[in-house]
């Protein structure tokens, strides 16, 4: 009905760093020092509690405009538990993600039981939210090798 393809390309750059454009837009991804690499830029586990943020704060100023909800000032916070045993190898462990919290914060004159309920809507609709709660297929990687 309203299907549309997103694309977004990396390119390495440095040791871990990663160079992620869309629309001609850039981010710059990169690992921690301890972590091997430069620190230039959120890494990419960071990057995904980013867009669920990112989502969130959109979806609830899209949903609170269509609901006559004013809101004066807004933040959220998300943070989430993983065990970086699974990226290493250890088949014990997933690598992960196994739980996320976001905290929201909202200024607003409106009823808190709307506040509620537009926070409710956002939950059930927000894109990036629902692909992380609810999985999403991905396709074998296509690889290219060029000499």
């Amino acid at each position: 009905m309203y299907e549309k393809t997103y694309k977004v390309s990396g390119k390495k750059v440095g040791d871990l760093g990663v160079e992620v454009t869309a629309r001609g837009h850039k981010i710059k991804v990169d690992e921690p020092i301890e972590g091997g690499g430069e620190d230039t830029g959120m890494n990419p586990v960071e990057m995904l509690l980013g867009s669920i943020a990112a989502c969130q704060t959109i979806s609830t100023s899209i949903y609170a405009e269509s609901m006559g909800i004013k809101i004066d000032e807004m933040s959220i916070e998300v943070e989430g538990d993983m065990d970086s045993a699974g990226f290493m190898g250890y088949a014990k462990f997933r690598p992960g993600y196994t739980n996320i919290r976001s905290h929201i914060k909202i200024k607003s004159d409106a009823d808190p039981a709307m506040v509620q309920q537009l926070i409710d809507l956002v939950e059930i609709r927000c894109p990036v939210e629902d692909s992380v709660k609810n999985g999403v297929e991905i396709a074998h990687a296509k690889v290219e090798v060029e000499k």
